[in-house]
């Protein structure tokens, strides 16, 4: 790893930029409801915006990178990412009110649009860059944590901002990409074997994605599903912290964020240390899998019992080290179980899903608040349970992977020598 530190540490300051440039807005947005004299519903879409479009585009863009190059798409990514941030200030600048929201909307497309080949491609990337299984592993904890931490830093940094202007997380959007895209430039080289890869046409590759998926489909539906439901909860759980603590204890701006900050500080400690120990070992990567769904749905169900604010925050966090245990492992998984040519599309497919619990947890959940803290998270903890079952079941490393993955027999990863999984009967 040491040969790719630099290109790691550019590849880690991606997802890091692209979660301060969507979850830095989150404390300000009823500074900007108030700015620009629209309604709750209006100011959500500029979340809801950002992450419908992002969904749409990473399998295009997860295509893009398998036949040209994930640098020649991540890079024009950071760029339009940085001119939709653009776009919002000069919205903010220049106009008001109504005419403002639309524009900003617009420039929120743009960043959407961005995302959606940046993040997403890093996944790839990694497993492009290191050879052995082991370096993959903490080079994909490396980037995991990276991105939890922007999520630590969004609440607090995003408050702070928005005391200063309320447009000011806006104007960091280019300034951050900026600086991704020059360590990007000077810090990443393109695999020697990328060089080498074949360029398909649409039409094989289509029918390439569809022999994996039929091939592969029952592991890797399985930990689409898991990657989903650990954003749902993630964004589920901040969503009703962030209420609960502006309407019940009167907690705004920079004092919300600390707080919110303690589940998501935890969650990122807890994905550096799993990626730091799974190593190239599936089968532990499977039960750590499991263990952290288990943690999940065992601290929500825990959470049914009381709302006392203490007794939640302390049960949430436990949570979020479930979900920061999950994320490394099934990143590894995933990105180490399929053949370079594919991986771009298959891991943003994967991204797709992650990016659609983000966008379902927090409308979800407020519909579930009416209905009462007891069916709010024995929601949430039955759709850990589901998670917990998946990792379980779907999922199976074979027996010789437990002393580290270095043998294995034939397996549901599909490879005919040194595979990862055991095919079992369906």
């Amino acid at each position: 790893m040491k040969g790719n530190k630099g290109a790691l540490i550019a590849l880690a300051s991606i997802p890091l930029i692209m979660t301060l440039g969507n979850s830095m807005l989150l404390p300000i947005l009823p500074q900007i409801s108030k700015e620009l004299g629209i309604n709750a519903f209006q100011v959500s879409m500029i979340i809801t915006v950002y992450g419908l479009i992002a969904i749409l585009m990473i399998p295009i863009a997860g295509y893009l990178s398998d036949r040209f190059g994930r640098k020649i798409v991540i890079l024009p990514s950071l760029i339009l990412a940085a001119l939709g941030g653009a776009v919002c200030v000069a919205a903010a600048w220049f106009f008001t009110g109504v005419t403002a929201y639309w524009v900003i909307l617009g420039g929120r497309f743009l960043q959407g649009i961005g995302a959606a080949g940046a993040f997403p491609i890093v996944l790839p990337f990694v497993g492009d860059l290191f050879k052995d299984e082991k370096e993959v592993s903490k080079g994909l904890g490396v980037i995991e944590t990276s991105n939890t931490f922007g999520k630590v830093l969004s609440p607090i940094l995003g408050a702070y901002l928005g005391i200063v202007l309320w447009y000011a997380p806006f104007i960091a959007i280019p300034v951050l990409c900026l600086i991704s895209f020059t360590l990007v430039v000077f810090l990443v080289k393109k695999p020697k074997s990328e060089e080498k890869t074949e360029v398909k046409s649409i039409g094989q590759f289509l029918t390439g994605i569809k022999e994996i998926l039929h091939e592969k489909g029952r592991w890797l539906y399985a930990i689409f599903a898991i990657g989903g439901i650990c954003m749902f909860a993630t964004f589920g759980v901040l969503f009703y912290l962030s209420e609960t603590l502006e309407s019940e204890y009167n907690l705004h701006g920079a004092s919300k964020g600390y707080v919110l900050a303690i589940p998501l500080a935890l969650l990122c400690l807890a994905s550096y240390g799993s990626g730091k120990i799974i190593g190239k070992n599936k089968l532990l990567m499977k039960w750590l899998g499991f263990g952290g769904m288990v943690l999940l749905t065992a601290a929500m169900l825990i959470t049914i019992f009381s709302q006392n604010i203490f007794f939640m925050v302390g049960f949430l966090s436990v949570s979020g080290i479930g979900i920061g245990v999950v994320l490394p492992c099934m990143d590894a998984l995933i990105t180490e179980g399929i053949e370079k040519d594919n991986r771009g599309t298959i891991t943003s497919l994967y991204s797709s899903m992650r990016f659609i619990g983000v966008a379902l947890g927090p409308p979800v959940v407020s519909l579930l608040m009416i209905r009462g803290h007891w069916v709010l998270f024995g929601t949430m903890a039955a759709v850990g349970a589901v998670g917990g079952l998946l990792s379980l079941f779907a999922v199976t490393p074979s027996k010789e992977e437990n002393e580290g993955g270095e043998h294995s027999s034939e397996s549901s990863f599909g490879q005919k020598k040194g595979t990862l999984f055991r095919q079992r009967a369906r």
